[in-house]
């Protein structure tokens, strides 16, 4: 089999056990696929302390411009009960017209498709009239420090510029071709943490209950809403993720409570200004009476998680009319464009470059007895190169 088979480049990658943190063998695999059809590859260790390290590649077809990128991951999530599998999660089986294995379509199953692209690119018209280039991480399903970042990072320094990206995740909700992401929600995360005083249940005058206190600054938090949306997101929304007091008995006032959680915000604001906005409702509910009538301003704290995620929107004719047009050529579907959904490494890939995302159909991603149907991949295989031959024609425009 040559690299032009998606279905053949997909068992090999499925084959390596990738799990996060471990490259499992599916960047020698991928370097196997990618080096003969002219690829330089490069292989990066990005490490950081308190964090594992992590392998990365970056291959690149080509010394001109435009420089078109693809970008993804060949990490996986755990298996999970494996015993719960129809088929062993890293055997690669085909049954019923489909494919199973974990990263079948999150997304090994999407790189494998765009290797094959390139690779019948190649076999029918030649390199491309530019440059083409692999991003791949081994760290976009775990803590994302070493990997896309730090990789972006070390090709820039030694001079690579992209004119274009696109992230091969799964996209499509239902079927192949429904939608393109063309940006994503911001992400903000907190912990709040409420002092209060231990006591005795039956005694409340002597103590101050923390529980009472979380409640309300998680009220405060959840309602209003933030926003009402904007013409290309959806409204911002938070959720209190966890409530922790950790107290095993009934009768004792808990003088600590603890609450996480996690805001998904549009263009409407920026970390920082969410961040204001969050800490003025805290106040303001710090100093409401109505579950602890009479007490003093409640006690609390707040630490922010580290590293939030930006809002971003991409808005690039070549790029999203090429894709958009090889996608309705090739299923017939005129793709929706969308920012729903989670964060992705476009995240980081928006500081250098437009981007969007799409890929295969994402119903099984994470779950038991992943799987992705063989006639998407070729579909899916076939979009990709016509993307290319489109991507290339366009790219001035």
């Amino acid at each position: 089999m040559t690299a032009t088979d998606p279905v053949a480049n997909l068992q090999t990658l499925i084959r390596c056990p990738s799990v996060t943190p471990a490259e499992g063998g599916a960047l020698s695999a991928l370097e196997a696929m990618l080096s003969p059809l002219g690829f330089k590859v490069d292989k990066m260790k990005a490490t950081e302390p308190g964090t594992p390290d992590i392998e990365n590649l970056y291959a690149r077809l080509g010394t001109d411009g435009p420089h078109l990128m693809f970008a993804g991951h060949t990490d996986v999530v755990p298996v999970g009960d494996e015993a719960a599998w129809t088929h062993p999660p890293f055997a690669a089986t085909i049954s019923g017209g489909e494919m199973f294995g974990r990263g079948a379509v999150d997304m090994k199953g999407g790189i494998a498709c765009f290797v094959a692209a390139v690779a019948r690119h190649i076999e029918k018209h030649g390199p491309p009239k530019g440059s083409v280039s692999f991003l791949i991480t081994g760290d976009e399903e775990g803590p994302a420090i070493n990997g896309t970042t730090k990789l972006l990072s070390w090709a820039a320094e030694r001079g690579e510029r992209w004119d274009a990206c696109l992230v091969g995740e799964p996209t499509n909700p239902d079927t192949l071709g429904e939608m393109i992401k063309i940006g994503r929600r911001g992400s903000l995360s907190g912990k709040i943490t409420v002092h209060g005083v231990q006591g005795h249940a039956a005694y409340p005058h002597l103590a101050d209950n923390a529980v009472r206190g979380i409640l309300q600054l998680t009220q405060a938090l959840m309602y209003p809403a933030f926003d009402a949306g904007t013409e290309d997101f959806q409204p911002s929304n938070l959720e209190v993720t966890t409530i922790d007091v950790g107290n095993p008995a009934t009768n004792v006032v808990p003088a600590k409570a603890t609450a996480s959680f996690n805001i998904r915000f549009n263009d409407t604001w920026t970390a920082d200004s969410l961040q204001q906005e969050i800490l003025r409702r805290l106040d303001a509910a710090a100093n409401d009476g109505v579950l602890r009538p009479g007490r003093a301003t409640l006690n609390y704290n707040i630490v922010w998680a580290e590293r939030p995620s930006h809002v971003f929107l991409t808005r690039n004719n070549a790029l999203i009319a090429s894709l958009s047009a090889a996608i309705e050529s090739v299923t017939g579907q005129s793709p929706k464009l969308s920012t729903t959904g989670g964060t992705s490494d476009a995240r980081f890939i928006k500081d250098y470059c437009p981007v969007v995302e799409f890929g295969l159909v994402g119903q099984t991603m994470h779950m038991v007895d992943e799987r992705v149907a063989i006639s998407d991949l070729e579909q899916l295989t076939v979009v990709y190169e016509t993307f290319i031959e489109r991507w290339f024609e366009n790219a001035g425009i």
